[in-house]
């Protein structure tokens, strides 16, 4: 039996967590599949995956969102198959950033001019969507650093947006 991965956290701060992988067992490892889980604004949980080659690991995740809860899962690709899963929670430090404002505005039949207020040298995520559903399922989305951005969108359509 392959056991799961042992993920411990090595260190966590307002915007990264540093954790550490490996295999309590001599089976050889060749890599680990690492997802990171977070949701955003209750209506769209968010991803990021890591691949990471070698058997022991440490890795740092950056440019994350201050006093938000992750939770990371882990398994290892060994030389007799996948391993099962193993998970961890772990909050961000600091205090989390206020909710935008968000004003769109409809430019033609197929852009909407979207502004918000929010802290300069951060990245937003734009996500829209022509019903709640596909807003949390599979929102079409954009990222930027400004505090506005011009979204194309199809005619005859309605549409939600989040920043």
């Amino acid at each position: 039996v392959i056991p799961p991965p042992v993920i411990h956290i090595e260190s966590y701060s307002e915007d990264s967590i540093s954790f550490s992988l490996k295999m309590t067992t001599n089976i050889k490892v060749s890599g680990y599949v690492v997802n990171i889980y977070w949701t955003f604004d209750t209506h769209r949980q968010e991803k990021r995956t890591l691949i990471i080659e070698g058997e022991k690991s440490v890795q740092k995740v950056e440019n994350l969102t201050a006093h938000t809860p992750y939770e990371i899962s882990a398994w290892a690709r060994t030389e007799l198959g996948d391993s099962p899963l193993s998970f961890v929670h772990v909050v961000t430090s600091g205090t989390r950033p206020a909710s935008p404002s968000l004003k769109a505005k409809a430019i033609n039949q197929t852009a909407v001019e979207c502004s918000w207020t929010g802290p300069r040298n951060v990245v937003y995520g734009i996500f829209y969507a022509t019903s709640f559903l596909e807003l949390y399922r599979s929102p079409h989305n954009t990222t930027t650093t400004s505090h506005n951005a011009t979204v194309l969108v199809q005619r005859d359509e309605q549409y939600l947006f989040l920043v």
